[in-house]
Order: C-alpha cells, then structure tokens, then sequence
C-alpha cells in the first residue's frame, strides 16, 4: 500500500477500535481540562473500579496534524478490564496548534486529571508517535507553575520522535512551521534530566519491528540517554508489526505490548 492508503487503513482500524470500546465501556466523553475547543479528554471507567485506581493518559500520534481523541479510545479495553482508567487526550494539530501549545497542552491534562481525580493510585502516560513525544515531554515538566505535583508513575513511549531536528527538513514541518531553535526546545533527547526521585518512574521504550529505521534509532538513543540520566528505563523492540500495527494492537488483550504494559501498571 502506499502512504495513503496505509495511513487510511490505520484511521480505520483506530476509529472501528474505539467505537467497540465506547459500546461496551462506561465512559466520560468531551471532558473540559482547559478553555480551549481542543482541550478536552474521553474518560473510559473501569469495568469494576476498587478504591482508588490507575489513570492512563494516552496521547495520539498523527505527526502533531492528523487523528483526534475522538478515535483514540481503542487501547481502553483491556486496561478497563484490570481495574484501569484510560483518558484520550484531545490536542490543537497543526496549523492551529504550535507544538509548545501542544506540549502545554497535554502538561495541562496532566494536573487536570490528577486534581480532578483525587483518588488515583498512580498516573501512566501512553504515547504512540507524536504522542510518544508530547509524553516524553511531559516527563521534563517543571510542575511548580501548575500548582501541582502529579505522581506519575510510568510512561510508556511508542515509536516514538524523540529529537525534532530532522523533521524541519521534511513536509510534515510544511503545517508544523517549527524553526530550528523551536525543534531543539522541544525535543525530548536535549530535555533529559536526572530523575526527580530515582526509580520513581518507570519508563518503557517501545519500537517496531518494521519501524522506519530512524523511528528506531531516536528510540535507542534516547533510551541510552535516559539510562545515563539515572532513570529506571527499558528498551522492547515489538516483533512483526509496523509503525502503525505496534499501537492498534492496543486493543487486544493478549498483545504482548499490552501485557507488559499491564504488568509494569500492576507492579506501580
């Protein structure tokens, strides 16, 4: 298929997952976390919540122009099924939203949950692409201006774009209009610091197999450099699926993906 195609496929297979998972999912949808049309979550409850409990984040990729939260439901059901709550975080894409909105966006989501939600037993941050860099900038936020200090106890990063610099010689920086200055800020590989409490936070690196192979040197690269800066990290490299089949396969419970990210929820 050629890139159109396969990005329609994937549209597809997102949109058909999260319709599954909002018919059998008890759910919280358009939640306000800021002012702004965009700024909005999709809650997905858990199936049988005890006490307090776990809050996924997941952040959509889409190069920071394409997706929505609308469709990024389909990872809800087997986290739901486990005790687990998921948000889908709504963004500005690209032309509307620069990405240090986008990036202040998703921080915004962050102190909005963990405010609102006072009960959580942790938070997790799931990004796929796109998402996996706004999370991965999440995790150098400085929290002291948002009046809060959530605790997030795990991100997990999916192929990911951990360093911007090469995007501002591609068409994907025709919507994005990041100079170089603005790509070095937000980029995740020159962010990395020591973490605030060593073990913490528990960080998952997650490429494809048949990722392009830049998408799986910024992954190995910015797991070594997160390595060297003290925090707890690993490094899985996802077995006979694509950059865009490592996320859809979310939706299935018996997904190797999805059972280390239920395993590393359920250890805290």
């Amino acid at each position: 298929m050629d890139k159109d195609a396969v990005i329609k496929a994937h549209v597809q297979a997102v949109s058909e997952g999260t319709r599954r998972a909002q018919a059998a999912t008890q759910t919280l949808l358009h939640i306000p976390y800021g002012t702004g049309d965009g700024e909005r979550l999709d809650v997905y409850l858990p199936t049988e919540p005890s006490g307090d409990f776990p809050l996924v984040l997941y952040i959509h990729g889409g190069y920071w122009q394409e997706l929505s939260k609308d469709v990024s439901g389909f990872a809800a059901p087997p986290l739901v099924a486990h005790g687990i709550a998921m948000a889908a975080v709504g963004y500005d894409l690209a032309p509307k939203g620069r990405l240090e909105e986008m990036v202040g966006q998703v921080q915004r989501s962050v102190a909005f949950a963990v405010q609102q939600y006072a009960g959580l037993s942790g938070v997790y941050l799931l990004g796929h692409s796109a998402g996996a860099h706004l999370a991965a900038m999440v995790l150098s936020t400085d929290w002291k201006e948002f009046g809060v200090v959530p605790s997030i106890k795990g991100a997990f990063l999916v192929s990911g774009v951990y360093d911007l610099e090469p995007i501002t010689h591609t068409y994907v920086n025709e919507m994005l209009r990041m100079s170089r200055e603005e790509a070095q800020q937000n980029s995740p590989m020159r962010r990395v610091a020591k973490p605030a409490s060593e073990g913490a936070c528990q960080v998952l690196i997650a490429m494809a197999q048949h990722d392009a192979p830049e998408f799986r040197r910024q992954s190995q690269e910015y797991f070594q450099a997160l390595r060297a800066a003290g925090w707890s990290t690993s490094l899985l490299d996802v077995a006979d699926v694509d950059h865009f089949e490592v996320a859809e396969k979310l939706s299935q419970q018996d997904y190797l993906l999805t059972q280390v990210i239920l395993n590393m929820i359920a250890r805290g």
